[in-house]
């Protein structure tokens, strides 16, 4: 059986195909101005026997696109994260335009979650813009920080004032990888305060398009004060959690499950 997820997220677009429970595509593109073109582009030419979307345009992949299911986000990273790390019982998973905090049973099944505020702050879109404040690419982003000796700290987490307050550190003459690692340190920190909702336990997974970043790893693992387990492609884990969702039989996938919410 060939089974397709595609996580239709705020700023990227993942598809994982899988093919009698091997992973044997992913693809990644940029959501752009377009997800429904861009989920088009990606499916073509991929047969499968069933899609299951997830993220927030997982409905408007179901109106306007191919006949698919979809489900909530939280099930879909849990879904994917179990399988590529059995046992895990916790997840944090940062993304594009959210930071969700999933606390798991010992058979992997939801018990409850934590989720921002909806606010851009400590996320994958509050690291490009703080980026691009600061005149570096993403990938200078991180290697400033990571070899930055102190962090200037951030009094505001709120992308707006955060940014008022980058620009008034450049004037001052702050060194600007400092002031990157203190961005870095800042969203470590909000990751781990939001962690408060749930009860965390070992072992702990990293995933969405953040968890690539390897500074950010170190800094939540010492904000935790415990290591976190990073899986193979962790910008796909909710992709993989609705592929193999999709894959299962029909009876298993409609019965009631644990408190998944409605993210």
């Amino acid at each position: 059986m060939r089974s397709v997820g595609i996580d239709i997220g705020s700023r990227a677009v993942k598809l994982v195909l899988v093919e009698d429970g091997r992973v044997v595509l992913r693809a990644v593109e940029d959501t752009g101005s377009d997800p429904l073109a861009v989920c088009r582009r990606l499916l073509d030419g991929v047969g499968c026997d069933v899609i299951t979307g997830t993220g927030y345009g997982r409905h408007l992949l179901r109106e306007h696109g191919p006949a698919l299911e979809v489900i909530t986000e939280i099930k879909a990273v849990a879904s994917g994260a179990v399988a590529l790390l059995p046992g895990c019982r916790t997840i944090v998973d940062i993304g594009g335009q959210d930071t969700k905090v999933v606390e798991l049973d010992p058979d992997g099944r939801v018990q409850k979650f934590v989720m921002n505020d909806r606010c851009a702050a400590g996320t994958g879109q509050f690291l490009e813009m703080m980026a691009t404040t600061l005149g570096f690419t993403r990938a200078g982003f991180e290697e400033a920080a990571a070899g930055a000796s102190r962090a200037r700290a951030l009094s505001s987490l709120c992308s707006v004032f955060a940014q008022t307050e980058v620009v008034s550190l450049i004037a001052r003459g702050a060194p600007r990888e400092e002031i990157a690692l203190g961005v870095h340190q800042a969203i470590a920190a909000r990751a781990h305060a939001l962690s408060g909702g749930v009860q965390v336990r070992d072992p702990i997974a990293f995933t969405g398009g953040c968890a690539g970043s390897r500074c950010l790893g170190s800094l939540l693992s010492a904000a935790f004060k415990r290591p976190l387990r990073i899986p193979e492609s962790p910008q796909t884990v909710a992709a993989l959690g609705c592929a193999l969702h999709g894959a299962r039989p029909r009876r298993d996938r409609l019965s009631p499950g644990a408190a998944e919410g409605s993210s």
